[in-house]
């Protein structure tokens, strides 16, 4: 396998119906793609896909087994532990140990010892993203990461994912924002899929 990430002629679907197909990229170390387009345009069901959380229509998703780190909307976020405890878990979970770099990444460190139901919706979530540095896995995936987040926040989340790629990770994002990184972007409005290419599910649902 040549990058880190390869998508080949995928089709992905939501409720038994096709929404994207014909998708294919490779992502390489150091390399970023941002997926672009309208909201319900496909691009949380292309990213669930990629990620394994649901098997493609058709086509192939290649990457390593547990070379991926995916966040989407919800943070995982443990509300009875304090924020180095949430990090010291996903640490633990993910065989990592050190939650230094997550800390200082997303600027927790003064918050470190803060219960998380008692943080912001915008503390939350960069609390989530820190996450993904204690994973430790070379592919980040991710739906609207910034959600929540102010400018300087995004600004901290930006900087995380060029110091990954910088490291030899890639990343996938959607996002509708403009995080000022050096990427490639795939605007997946043309590989919207006809209904009819799901016919053969229609036919078993109702047999």
């Amino acid at each position: 396998m040549g990058g880190l990430l390869e998508v080949k002629d995928l089709t992905v679907q939501r409720g038994g119906i096709a929404v994207l197909s014909g998708v294919g990229f490779t992502l390489d170390a150091g390399a970023a793609l941002i997926l672009r387009g309208a909201n319900g345009s496909g691009k949380t069901t292309l990213l669930r896909t990629v990620a394994g959380l649901q098997p493609p229509m058709a086509g192939t998703v290649r990457v390593a087994p547990d070379a991926i780190a995916y966040a989407a909307h919800a943070d995982g976020v443990k509300a009875v532990l304090t924020v180095a405890e949430n990090l010291r878990f996903w640490a633990g979970v993910y065989g990592s140990v050190a939650i230094e770099d997550a800390l200082a990444a997303f600027d927790l460190g003064g918050l470190a010892e803060r219960p998380a139901q008692a943080l912001s919706a915008g503390q939350k979530r960069r609390l989530g993203l820190a996450r993904l540095i204690v994973t430790g896995r070379p592919v980040w995936v991710l739906d609207e990461p910034t959600v929540s987040l102010d400018r300087a926040a995004v600004g901290l989340f930006a900087s995380a994912v060029q110091a990954h790629l910088a490291a030899g990770g890639a990343a996938l994002i959607a996002t509708h924002i403009d995080l000022g990184i050096d990427a490639a972007e795939l605007d997946v409005t043309p590989c919207r899929a006809i209904a009819t290419t799901a016919q053969g599910v229609f036919d078993e649902a109702f047999r």
